[in-house]
């Protein structure tokens, strides 16, 4: 649909005002600005400032086209970083698609413990346990660029997507489809393993907001309600063969498992335990030494 200049004229306030009227009701309206700047900046260039002074910047046609794709999409809860195919994580820009879990502020609380935990350190070898989007390894490889990294994950497509981010920031990971569920033998031993594995019941699963159940990975997310410490005994326990000694684990957790998962470590006799919180206040993250 071509449209004059006239009609144009403060086409960027009628953008703002289109999307907060065709979201209205699915988000609430603080997400619903937010969501609009991000859209805009992809769509236009421009700073958060530069969309703010320049209302009445004119859309071509096909940045008009684009722009009600994107809107068709937000209707339907699919998540803004999905719609944009980018997010930023720990000040590094990673792509994400529907095969990978949205990276969230929480998880980068976890790189920033394993970076000043690690920034002293001469070389390190880092295991990262269900990479996803490669957000976990790529950022600590940016960050502590003396450290070699390892990276598993069960999907070959969510691999693809890691690779891709460890490759657009122009860092470099090991990235190896491995099953860890399944028996893992390796010679090789780490320093540090890390992980974020999936640990939302699935009695949650209804409890969640639409965008996250219907769109990012289940695989991701959810575990059987009768074993929901299941990944966590599993690396623990691939943890005990494969750290060097005195190596460290570290979990992000679900915000009331942190009991639960200090007493299977305390039980496979990892020692030095300690449980912290994000910056909510929920319990988060823990680390355990072998």
């Amino acid at each position: 649909m071509a449209l004059g200049v006239n009609s144009f004229y403060n086409i960027m306030q009628q953008a703002f005002q289109h999307i907060h009227n065709s979201l209205s009701g699915i988000y609430d309206d603080s997400e619903i600005r937010n969501i609009s700047f991000l859209l805009l900046e992809k769509l236009t260039g421009f700073s958060r400032t530069q969309l703010l002074t320049n209302k009445s910047t004119i859309f071509s046609f096909e940045q008009r086209q684009e722009f009600e794709g994107f809107v068709e999409k937000l209707k339907k809860n699919t998540p803004i970083q999905y719609v944009l195919g980018e997010t930023e994580f720990y000040g590094l820009r990673f792509a994400v698609d529907e095969s990978v879990l949205i990276p969230r502020p929480e998880t980068e609380e976890l790189v920033e413990w394993i970076k000043n935990d690690c920034k002293n350190s001469a070389s390190l070898q880092i295991l990262d346990v269900g990479t996803g989007s490669g957000c976990i390894a790529v950022s600590l490889k940016n960050e502590l660029p003396f450290v070699e990294i390892t990276a598993f994950d069960v999907s070959e497509n969510t691999l693809e997507t890691a690779r891709k981010n460890a490759e657009q920031n122009d860092l470099q990971v090991d990235f190896q489809q491995i099953d860890i569920l399944q028996e893992n033998r390796f010679s090789q031993k780490w320093d540090i393993i890390v992980s974020n594995p999936p640990y939302i019941p699935e009695k949650e699963r209804m409890n969640m907001q639409k965008n996250v159940r219907e769109h990012e990975p289940s695989i991701a997310l959810f575990v059987p309600d009768e074993t929901p410490l299941l990944f966590y005994e599993k690396i623990a326990q691939f943890a005990q063969n494969h750290l060097t000694d005195n190596g460290k684990l570290y979990f992000e957790i679900h915000f009331d498992a942190g009991k639960s998962v200090m007493n299977l470590l305390r039980s496979l006799n990892f020692k030095n335990i300690e449980l912290r919180k994000d910056l909510s206040g929920n319990d988060r993250m823990v680390r355990a030494e072998i």
